[in-house]
């Protein structure tokens, strides 16, 4: 054993020290004097040119020329950080590691300061308030350090806002900026000339005749007349290519067709397929292995009027759903939709079975703000450890949710919340009173190092006159599972009856904090800790908690998740291994 270990030491330490002589370049460069960002600029501008060593020899006249540039090349490199007269001396040395070395000395000298700065406007934009307030905003001031950078960035906001404002002629007609080397100053001139304001023309869409132009005109953000503006367009694009209607779209402004300063739109769309079918299997801890099938209908009944349907068959869960929806010709997020659902899951100590019909409108608020107001006519057959009932809702409520995130796959800053009211009693013909209130969030925020900051909560509450038993189980809170606290199945926790089933609760608390970080493009690796339960009564109210380590892979369809996790603070504790697909808040 200790031969073979020193063997494998030996083998490590030759291809260490081999890769370091075969590493060595004939030729190396190394400046001195300055650091940091300079450092960095000086150094790519010294990159030594493609061919001047070939087949591993230098050659000595092109290294000759590549010195004698040297020192202009180091003052170009310089001035964007405000140095307009360094001093540069190069020198050809040799040493035991390279053939050649090319060393760079370098005094900086004293960084030029403003000493004026003048940014103006003209033309019939000069009084538009948001290009007064970037000129105001002009990040070089007097007394401050000349960095090109900052210029450059100054610039290109007053141009970007003058062209959000409709201004698609603007440029400037004077930037200057002159430096007095002797006394390292310099000043600024800025005149961007806006030119006339173009507004939007008519749109045309094109490929869409068979959908009605009511429904067609909610994903144009614009009308005509408006001043033109390339973020509004971009909204429109992004509309239409979030339609179920449509697999491709592009939109498309004629500048060169314009009259009187109006811009014409095209848009180009080519339909989606008026009838899909898709099958799915998968795998889930809390579902286990799992099939379905979905069938989407765009235009059932009338144009834009949308069936989905879906059959679900898994190990813990099996049901139908159908929905027609109706959109309305105000935006984009508000419709009519007629669902029913028929379904029976079985997990642990509970079974139901729930035939559901239901009817609701969403109105979109904007800004990702939807609300919706429901009413559901529910019939239920429940085992809950050693009950077994039956029970009709006729459930009414209201729900209202906001969401928002930089990616769909992979975000680094996203956010949502949902919050809903739902309740019924006696007089609307139900078998039981009650209300409830429910609230769920959660968000991600990145962090230095590429690491990542999630976490999510949920709670929940129910107040009721009659007996708890008459509550149906799809209405009982539970906690447990891959979305829940981890460490723990699928509904496994909460209120037990005398025979120590799991018979769910009236109250629910949970909450999870997740540190991420990021592997190479698509991987991840996490720790986690969760921590909740549910309860009938705060007094008896007892945390349970988990945490553990995950690995995570970043596709297409969403996140491929694979954690293990411990539970903590109890006699005996287990590990469990959870397994889940898609991003979750």
């Amino acid at each position: 054993m200790h031969s073979l270990l020193t063997t494998l030491l030996t083998m490590l330490l030759i291809v260490f020290f081999s890769g370091q002589m075969f590493a060595a370049e004939p030729v190396a460069v190394r400046v001195e004097g300055i650091e940091d960002d300079p450092l960095k600029n000086v150094e790519a501008a010294l990159a030594l040119p493609p061919g001047l060593i070939k087949d591993g020899r230098v050659d000595r006249l092109w290294l000759e020329h590549f010195i004698r540039q040297a020192e202009n090349r180091v003052k170009e490199a310089l001035e964007p950080f405000g140095y307009y007269a360094p001093q540069v001396v190069t020198s050809l040395e040799s040493n035991e590691e390279t053939e050649y070395l090319l060393l760079v000395k370098v005094n900086a000298g004293e960084q030029v300061r403003i000493s004026e700065v003048k940014v103006e406007l003209e033309g019939s934009g000069s009084q538009e308030e948001p290009l007064l307030e970037k000129v105001a905003a002009f990040p070089l001031t007097v007394g401050e350090h000349l960095l090109h950078d900052l210029y450059e960035k100054g610039k290109d906001d007053i141009l970007v806002a003058a062209r959000e404002l409709g201004y698609l002629d603007a440029v400037f007609s004077v930037h200057e900026i002159r430096v007095d080397p002797p006394s390292a100053s310099a000043t600024i001139h800025l005149v961007m000339m806006s030119g006339s304001r173009y507004l939007f023309g008519a749109s045309k869409i094109v490929g869409a005749t068979y959908y009605p132009e009511e429904l067609l005109q909610r994903y144009i953000t614009f009308s005509p007349g408006e001043p033109f503006s390339d973020m509004v367009l971009g909204e429109t694009q992004r509309n239409f290519a979030g339609s179920p209607y449509f697999k491709s779209v592009a939109v498309i402004p004629d500048k060169g067709a314009a009259t009187e300063f109006r811009v014409p739109v095209v848009i180009r769309v080519v339909p989606a397929p008026r009838r899909t079918i898709r099958p799915g299997i998968g795998y889930g801890t809390d579902t286990g292995f799992r099939g379905s099938v979905a069938y989407k209908d765009l235009s059932l009944f009338y144009p834009g009027h949308t069936l989905n349907g879906e059959l679900t068959f898994a190990q813990t869960l099996q049901g139908i759903g159908v929905a027609y929806s109706i959109p309305s010709k105000k935006n984009l997020e508000t419709m009519s939709t007629v669902q029913l659902n028929l379904q029976r899951e079985e997990v642990n100590d509970t079974l139901s079975r729930v035939e559901a019909l239901e009817f609701n409108r969403s109105r979109g608020f904007g800004d990702k703000m939807l609300g919706t107001a429901f009413i559901r006519a529910q019939y239920e057959d429940y085992t809950a450890g050693m009950e077994n009932s039956s029970s009709f809702l006729l459930l009414p409520g209201l729900r209202f949710s906001q969401h928002s995130s930089d990616d769909m796959i992979r975000p680094t800053l996203a956010y949502h919340y949902q919050l809903e009211t739902r309740g019924t009693h006696q007089a609307l013909g139900s078998d039981a009173g009650f209300i409830q209130f429910l609230a769920e969030g959660g968000g991600i925020v990145s962090l230095p190092w590429r690491l990542s900051l999630s976490g999510r909560s949920k709670l929940g509450a129910t107040f009721l006159d009659d007996p708890f038993a008459v509550l149906p189980t799809s209405l009982r809170f539970f906690a447990g599972g891959d979305n829940s606290v981890r460490g723990y199945s699928y509904k496994s926790l909460g209120p037990k009856d005398a025979s120590g089933k799991v018979i769910g609760g009236r109250y629910l608390l949970q909450g999870s904090a997740e540190l991420e970080r990021a592997l190479f493009d698509k991987w991840g690796l996490s720790v986690f800790y969760d921590t909740g339960n549910a309860f009938d009564s705060f007094s008896d109210l007892r945390f349970y908690r988990g945490a553990g380590v995950g690995i995570h892979y970043y596709t297409q369809i969403g996140a491929v998740n694979l954690g293990v996790a411990r539970q903590l603070n109890v006699a005996k504790p287990r590990y469990m291994v959870h397994f889940s697909i898609g991003f979750q808040l």
